[in-house]
């Protein structure tokens, strides 16, 4: 038995293509479905600062105005990563895969556990870029959270991370003196 409702979650670092690729090994030889999700991460609040507190009409004048501009700015950047997600389409229909997109702004980590439960995903690919200690917490970490509370199984794709790419293996004259 192999997964019939595959959900690959990317976004748009070096390592989309990876997990992409993984993704539809998962469907080799199977009659399954491909959701294509991707998720633009926003701040839930408008950051007003020094602006506000006076309660005068040009406090909420400015605040429509920052309220207006930060949502064409998700706008924005919604109408940008859908038209990056095409490719990944194209190639999963050229391959004869049903597939679907899903471009979403919020918190990306919530969202595809979501996405997975009211699709009913079967398995949920996912990159990891090797995050540790320090960096894991400031930066948070997407697979960790979706390993923890999807409603199916998890693959996760292991990134690079900084270090390791940074590191260049010294041939073999580059050791002798």
């Amino acid at each position: 038995m192999g997964y019939q409702r595959i959900l690959v979650a990317i976004d748009r670092s070096s390592q989309a293509p990876i997990v992409f690729e993984q993704a539809l090994e998962q469907m080799q030889g199977n009659q399954a479905c491909l959701m294509i999700a991707h998720t633009v991460r926003v701040e839930s609040e408008i950051s007003t600062g020094a602006f506000m507190g006076l309660g005068t009409i040009a406090d909420v004048d400015t605040y429509n105005t920052m309220k207006r501009l930060h949502q064409e700015r998700i706008q924005k950047q919604l109408d940008q990563a859908e038209e990056w997600l095409q490719s990944y389409y194209q190639q999963a229909i050229e391959q004869g895969i049903p597939t679907e997109v899903d471009c979403h702004a919020g918190e990306p980590a919530v969202w595809i556990c979501e996405l997975a439960r009211t699709w009913n995903a079967d398995l949920i690919v996912v990159g990891r870029r090797g995050h540790q200690g320090i960096k894991e917490i400031v930066l948070g970490s997407v697979s960790n959270y979706v390993i923890h509370h999807a409603p199916c199984s998890v693959l996760i794709v292991q990134g690079m991370t900084f270090d390791q790419e940074e590191y260049v293996r010294p041939t073999h004259t580059e050791l002798t003196l």
